[in-house]
């Protein structure tokens, strides 16, 4: 038991020293991917020399734990070594699971990119953050400005029945009346405007907010891919 922790206590600490050291890309003079492998390494060579001291009798059962550790070991550097791609793997699921979640990932020349997932009715939806508070938006290059719902825009602090709607539109559901209003702050993941021009669409004529070109503009890149849509600020 003894040893077991001793081997245990040596990955779990040199497991550390990498985690920290992560963005100087050095451990103890060595290159990051060296320490991972001397990590490795080090703990199953103790492990094969102790068992052997231990007592030859047992070589089988120490040859089961060495085996163990060495399948353990293992799992954990290549956790290490695979991280990235493994958090690109789980975005790439929750963005899947959950309809409208702005998954955040970076791209290959360092730049944030915000996924969209196609929903089933074949549209791009995401959970925007409006003033605080997150509303379900229906990406919309069809649309000039963020248009919100009534009950959107009520949520969201704004009195829709105090609005003047003198902007005649025309939205899935045929022509509607909408009210200009100013946004304080709109946010879908690290991509934040202030200060958004938008409309409110008058009750029960929109059916769901629209989040406009006067937004989608001011990216620097919007691109489409099968099934997926990258935003770029």
């Amino acid at each position: 038991m003894t040893r077991l922790l001793l081997l245990l206590g040596m990955i779990a600490g040199g497991l550390l020293l990498l985690f920290i050291n992560h963005s100087g890309g050095q451990s103890f003079g060595l290159r990051n991917e060296d320490f991972a492998r001397l990590v490795y390494l080090l703990p199953l060579a103790t492990l094969i020399g102790t068992g052997i001291l231990a007592s030859r009798r047992h070589l089988g059962r120490n040859l089961a734990f060495l085996l163990a550790w060495a399948a353990i070991a293992a799992l954990i550097i290549g956790i290490y070594v695979y991280k990235d791609d493994a958090t690109r793997i789980a975005h790439r699921m929750v963005a899947e699971l959950v309809p409208g979640h702005p998954v955040v990932l970076t791209g290959l020349n360092g730049e944030t990119e915000v996924l969209l997932r196609k929903t089933q009715d074949g549209h791009f939806t995401v959970n925007a953050k409006i003033d605080g508070h997150t509303v379900g938006m229906l990406v919309d290059t069809g649309a000039t400005e963020v248009t919100l719902t009534w009950q959107d825009a009520k949520m969201i602090g704004i009195d829709p029945q105090a609005l003047d709607y003198s902007v005649q539109v025309t939205t899935a559901n045929g022509t509607a009346q909408t009210a200009p209003v100013q946004i304080k702050e709109i946010a879908i993941g690290p991509i934040v405007r202030r200060n958004v021009r938008a409309s409110v669409a008058e009750k029960g004529k929109l059916d769901a907010s629209l989040l406009g070109m006067n937004f989608l503009s001011t990216l620097s890149a919007v691109r489409m891919e099968p099934g997926e849509m990258r935003l770029m600020d």
